[in-house]
């Protein structure tokens, strides 16, 4: 009974870490130097991403109820947590992109806003741009009509300021209204 009493606060911390998250990314950290574990903690943790490594029976235990039990089959040898509450594609992009470079890392599956994915899967969500810049696209794709409006009007302002002139048919309203036909 000690035993289980010494892991629920390890269980109760992964739990903590994964309320609220919208990603999960599960890795096998195995064959990582020193130097490259340190920096993908360093590239993580400057992102807002906890990473942790646990012992998947803990994991297991954490995950129940949650949609993060769906990992339960990938949790098998050595793993580590990516955790994200903010951004959702944040860990899977990170983690892919440092694994170019150290190929011992390896991602096993991801869950994100409650759909699993597998390598594959967290491979393709890694080419989702992240919020800031999906946030600076949409903005200049707000301002670019703005812009154009501002150079027409310019354009305009410096030819002197007068519209074209309308053609003489075109002003005379329309004054000649077909009568009603009359009653024989």
């Amino acid at each position: 009974m000690a035993k289980v009493e010494l892991k629920q606060p390890i269980v109760q911390a992964i739990v903590d870490d994964i309320t609220g998250a919208q990603a999960i990314v599960l890795v096998d950290y195995r064959g990582l130097t020193v130097a490259e574990d340190t920096e993908l903690r360093k590239q993580l943790r400057e992102a807002g991403i906890i990473y942790k490594v646990c012992k998947n029976t803990m994991m297991k235990r954490a995950f129940e109820g949650t949609d993060f039990a769906q990992l339960d089959e990938y949790l098998e040898g050595p793993s580590a947590i990516a955790v994200s509450k903010d951004d959702a594609t944040a860990p899977a992009r990170i983690i892919c992109k440092f694994a170019k470079t150290a190929q011992a890392l390896e991602v096993k599956a991801g869950v994100v806003e409650g759909t699993v994915y597998d390598a594959n899967g967290v491979a393709e969500l890694s080419k989702i741009p992240g919020r800031e810049e999906l946030l600076s696209k949409l903005l200049g794709s707000l301002q670019s009509p703005i812009t154009n409006l501002a150079r027409v009007l310019n354009q305009i302002a410096e030819q002197g300021g007068t519209p074209a002139e309308v053609p003489a048919e075109a002003e005379a309203p329309a004054e000649e209204a077909e009568a009603p036909a009359s009653e024989e």
